[in-house]
């Protein structure tokens, strides 16, 4: 069983918005204690894009056109993308850390989903 599974990714136009789901299987979301969002642009190194702990989170250089946020009971996070442009094309990956705290690198998070792609077209 997967424990991260992304949704919601797909084909969009330059300005459009899309919401990422990230869904944790069983009863491991509540147990997560940091829980972030990265991507990877193709010929590019995956790079930290946010994250959310129990109440607190922090978005990085894309403050302002993305926000982070989860639903407990749902067992999911969420990444709303708006005003969306080309160089935001790549694969977006879920993460997660039993440890809390503001993880930048991804050798900090020990699971992850399989990713799924967001293409801005112009």
């Amino acid at each position: 069983q997967v424990p991260l599974v992304e949704s919601g990714g797909g084909l969009v136009q330059i300005g459009g918005s899309l919401r990422l789901s990230c869904e944790a299987s069983g009863r491991t979301f509540n147990s997560y204690a940091t829980m972030a969002w990265f991507r990877q642009a193709p010929g590019k190194k995956r790079e930290f894009v946010a994250l959310m702990m129990r109440n607190i989170d922090y978005i990085g250089a894309l403050k302002g056109r993305f926000t982070i946020s989860k639903d407990n009971v749902k067992r999911t996070l969420y990444l709303q993308m708006n005003d969306l442009k080309p160089e935001d094309t790549a694969k977006y990956y879920c993460a997660a850390s039993l440890r809390e705290g503001i993880f930048l690198p991804e050798y900090e998070y020990d699971t992850w989903g399989q990713g799924i792609q967001v293409t801005v077209s112009s």
